[in-house]
């Protein structure tokens, strides 16, 4: 229960709130060391490009995750970002992948961004009833999270589909 809250907005509502994003601390929170565990262990072919677009990534994660502990303290609750915390509370495993190449690694973030987001999404409906502060800062979020993972989703692109496209194109102006 949050003892102190927001003017305008009930005791309930800020703890629904509270619970929404202590979740999304945890996911975040893993998301950071994941980037980073990548970052590490990233190698071969595009590996610099990749290397320092995790960075920026992690950076951007960091920034998101500061915004989401401080909602919880503005709310009244305790944002609880201690390892032990993050590994009882998540409902994921590890991120499964060590050493490996750029392709095999930026697969797996692939799926990783797919979880983050759609936990994200599932708090937006959760406090878009209550909190509608909130529910604008995860969606913010949630939009720069679904352009890091484009980004990462243009690595892995093999770009065959636009040679097929780039054919039915050059086919149709010489009909």
């Amino acid at each position: 229960m949050a003892p102190r809250s927001v003017p305008g907005l009930s005791t309930d509502a800020a703890s629904t709130t509270i619970d929404a994003l202590a979740s999304r601390l945890t996911g975040l929170i893993d998301l950071q060391l994941v980037l980073k565990h990548v970052h590490w262990n990233v190698v071969g072919t595009n590996f610099v490009a990749v290397h320092e677009m995790l960075d920026t990534h992690v950076d951007a994660v960091r920034e998101m995750t500061d915004a989401v502990a401080e909602r919880i303290a503005i709310l009244g609750g305790v944002p609880n970002g201690n390892s032990g915390n993050v590994v009882a509370t998540r409902d994921w495993d590890d991120y499964p992948v060590g050493r490996a190449n750029v392709q095999r690694h930026l697969a797996a973030l692939d799926d990783v961004y797919a979880g983050v987001i759609g936990d994200h999404r599932g708090a937006i409906e959760t406090v878009g009833d209550v909190d509608p502060i909130t529910e604008d800062l995860l969606i913010g979020q949630t939009a720069d999270l679904e352009m890091q993972q484009w980004f990462v989703r243009s690595h892995l692109d093999t770009g065959d589909d636009l040679d097929h496209e780039l054919q039915k194109i050059t086919a149709a102006g010489r009909g």
